[in-house]
């Protein structure tokens, strides 16, 4: 399982739009092939900052299959214009986990 992290720094007073705008999109990472799970955590140390986690089963769902679709486009229309600066993704692997996880 590969985990794609995006940092998004939102530009103040969009926090709530871009909430609704993430809502209203969770849908096309769903629909996407590989899709396992998305989550949206808000940074209680900095206002406007959020981390949007999306469970992915290979890398290439994420940056072939996803990025290259039309869901993607839809995705950026959404939520781009909440942007205070160009979002910055990461993408990991588990190398270790506590029992019971």
């Amino acid at each position: 399982m590969i985990l794609e992290t995006a940092e998004l720094a939102i530009a103040p007073g969009h926090e709530a739009a871009f909430e609704a705008a993430v809502a209203e999109a969770i849908p096309l990472f769903l629909a996407s092939p590989g899709c396992h799970g998305v989550r949206l955590h808000r940074v209680i140390e900095s206002p406007g900052l959020y981390r949007l986690l999306v469970d992915w089963a290979t890398l290439q769902d994420h940056t072939e299959t996803f990025r290259g679709s039309e869901s993607f486009a839809r995705w950026r229309a959404l939520v781009s214009p909440h942007f205070a600066a160009p979002p910055a993704v990461t993408h990991s692997e588990e190398a270790l986990a506590s029992a019971g996880v």
